[in-house]
């Protein structure tokens, strides 16, 4: 019998207490019975067990452990592959939906405490009230006397105002009538009529009109000034709230707060260098300015980075979509270094911004290019956000996103113009018209394919049209401009020859993203492209003269507007790298990551020492370059004499290096 007793069931009430009373009994004399020493050397066989298992510290006591519940679809595809348009190859797809949704029914309950209850209930109730009303409206007040039933039914009628009339309409008789008129009274006149009559009667006709119209004109010019003398009495009376100088005043004001809230990066901006440089040479570094980005544009890319000519502390950054999956409205929006919070403009267009440029001449002027092929110019002067010229179907715009527009300079007739290049293999030239766009087709990039040298005719070799995707203007030379293509090739073009190309560079198999002229030297130029190199170029000499390995896809290029052989890049995996021929020849004396976002384009300030890099997520960041980054050929008072100018130094600086580089194809 075990310790503790056991139980036993009985059928009836009488005779199943008394053994169980007992049985209780028993037990407790069995444990009473049983010695202390037992009992002790039971309980410490019991404990032996636990010496072997380890103790927990207090430390790992008080210590949280989280456990995380994943859902798991077995069901679910483990494999999904989709085409990346933008890498060219195929990918997986991790995201699984792990919901599974056995049974569902739309249900037309509605939660008492909700507002759609509280709606219905009102609506009930003041129908309701609205039926008593007329029920109280249209009763009789019968008074003490009784009705029979017949009356009472009768009298029921009176609640809903119903009263029983007959009535007979008389039938109208048709009638007729017929009038019959004389015809009207004629006369015949003839005479003869010389060219004189004609002209006299001409010129009297159009005195008539010239005077008419000189009197409305001066009815116009009285009614402008009577609303010019009312307009100006209203802007006297206009309140001072919402006035143009409450309005610039406060402009200033916004800028002083910001200026405050970060005078420690505007006193990095404006005197701050840093030590580093002091002990090397060789290297550089870029100090962390300002980040610029609004609630607007988010979910965007920056598509485009442009410094205004003329108030160099202005810039335009593009929003859009490079994923032709994803489509979303552009956005435009000038910044500037004053009040680094929020645009001084901004503009909405249907489509996604790809190209931006300021006119050099007029700072006010700015052309767009969309992904939908439409060019916009727009005036951030005006009131209104609406671009002032637009490219339509009829001025036959371009059909594949514009990657790239340029300004240039006035034509014969002193009309502005600028350039555009597009997928669709296009280079167009857009005159500004008085009242529209119009269209000069400039040339068309055909592909170049299967040639080979020593081939005379060229144009059995050409066919089809390749999709431009940069270009750029030589600055000593208009007539010159390179245009980078999806499959990789530089041509050289000239605006007088549409047919044909004048040279052709072979450097690059993938896309070539950006070419840029060197701003001192007239024949070298920058080419950066997807097969993850840098190439320097002699439009002269087919052959690359420089290639710089980044080891990723280059996404923009751009030469420094203070040295020849500075310039700067940036890659997809966030970093930029700037080089200096002068100091080191192949490798990069400088290299930034950005945070947050792949690194999608970069300018120079055309003044400062400052450079802008967009990012895919729609910021743009700020740096200041180090004192090694910066470094020019300083004039001296002899060079000065003898009309030596510092351009003219970076051109030498920039030759010799050009000098000592190999030109041998291994």
């Amino acid at each position: 019998m075990r310790r503790g007793g056991g139980t036993l069931k009985g059928k009836g009430s009488k005779f199943g207490a008394a053994p169980r009373v007992r049985l209780k009994e028993e037990s407790r004399q069995e444990e009473s019975s049983v010695p202390e020493d037992d009992l002790i050397s039971e309980a410490a066989q019991g404990l032996k067990g636990f010496d072997d298992v380890p103790r927990l510290s207090e430390k790992d006591l008080d210590q949280d452990i989280e456990r995380i519940l994943t859902p798991s679809n077995p069901q679910g595809s483990q494999n999904i592959a989709y085409f990346s348009y933008k890498d060219r190859q195929f990918k997986r797809d991790d995201l699984v939906d792990q919901m599974i949704i056995h049974f569902a029914q739309d249900g037309f309950f509605l939660l008492k405490d909700s507002n759609e209850a509280r709606d219905q209930e009102e609506f009930i109730d003041s129908k309701t009230l609205e039926a008593e009303a007329q029920i109280k409206a249209s009763s009789v007040d019968t008074g003490t006397v009784q009705l029979s039933p017949e009356a009472l039914m009768k009298s029921l009628r009176n609640q809903f105002n119903y009263a029983e009339r007959t009535a007979q309409s008389f039938s109208i008789p048709i009638k007729e009538r017929g009038i019959s008129t004389e015809p009207p009274p004629t006369r015949s006149f003839s005479g003869t009529v010389t060219q004189w009559d004609i002209y006299d009667n001409f010129m009297s006709e159009l005195d008539k009109k010239r005077q008419t119209e000189h009197a409305e004109k001066e009815k116009e010019k009285e009614k402008e000034k009577d609303t010019k003398k009312s307009t100006k009495k209203r802007e006297r009376r206009e309140d001072p709230m919402y006035s143009n100088e409450m309005s610039y005043s406060l402009k200033i004001m916004e800028r002083m707060v910001n200026q405050n809230d970060l005078q420690n990066t505007y006193h990095i901006y404006k005197y701050f260098d840093g030590n580093a440089d002091n002990h090397r040479t060789s290297e550089g570094s870029l100090s962390d300015l300002w980040i610029f980005g609004s609630e607007k544009t988010k979910k965007k890319e920056v598509t485009s980075l442009v410094w205004n000519p003329r108030y160099h502390d202005m810039f335009a950054v593009g929003y859009g979509s490079y994923s032709f999956m994803k489509k979303s409205t552009g956005l435009i929006c000038c910044y500037s270094l004053k009040n680094t919070r929020y645009p001084e403009y901004f503009f909405t267009t249907q489509h996604g911004v790809m190209c931006l440029d300021w006119h050099p001449q007029h700072p006010a002027l700015l052309a767009v290019g969309l992904y939908d092929g439409t060019v916009l110019v727009f005036d951030v002067r005006a009131k209104h956000k609406k671009p002032i010229y637009q490219s339509t179907v009829r001025t036959n715009k371009h059909t594949d996103p514009v990657w790239q527009v340029k300004w240039q300079d006035d034509d014969m007739m002193k009309n502005l113009s600028f350039f555009s290049i597009s997928s669709d293999g296009r280079v167009t030239n857009w005159v500004l018209m008085k009242n529209k766009l119009e269209a000069e087709e400039v040339i068309k990039l055909k592909l170049v394919s299967g040639q080979r040298e020593g081939e005379e005719d060229m144009e059995t070799a050409l066919s089809g049209l390749a999709g431009g995707t940069c270009f750029d203007f030589n600055p000593f030379f208009e007539h010159l401009f390179i245009v980078g293509t999806e499959e990789g090739k530089i041509h050289k073009c000239n605006k007088a020859y549409s047919g044909q190309y004048l040279e052709t560079y072979d450097g690059h198999f993938m896309a070539v993203y950006s070419v840029k002229w060197n701003k001192f030297h007239p024949k070298i130029f920058l080419s950066a492209s997807a097969d993850w190199t840098v190439k320097m170029w002699d439009h002269t000499i087919k052959a690359p003269l420089l290639t710089f390995d980044l080891g990723i896809a280059v996404g923009d290029v751009a030469w420094a507007p203070y040295s020849s052989t500075l310039f700067a890049a940036i890659t997809a995996d966030s970093k930029c790298h700037i080089y200096d021929l002068a100091q080191e020849r192949l490798s990069e004396i400088c290299d930034k990551r950005v945070k947050n976002g792949k690194c999608n384009h970069i300018a120079f300030n055309p003044s400062q020492f400052i450079i802008l890099v967009g990012t895919d997520r729609g910021t743009v960041y700020s740096f200041k370059l180090s004192p090694n980054l910066r470094k020019t050929v300083q004039v001296t008072e002899e060079d000065a004499a003898a009309g030596i100018t510092q351009s003219a130094k970076e051109v030498k600086k920039l030759e010799e290096i050009i000098e000592t580089i190999d030109r041998t194809v291994y």
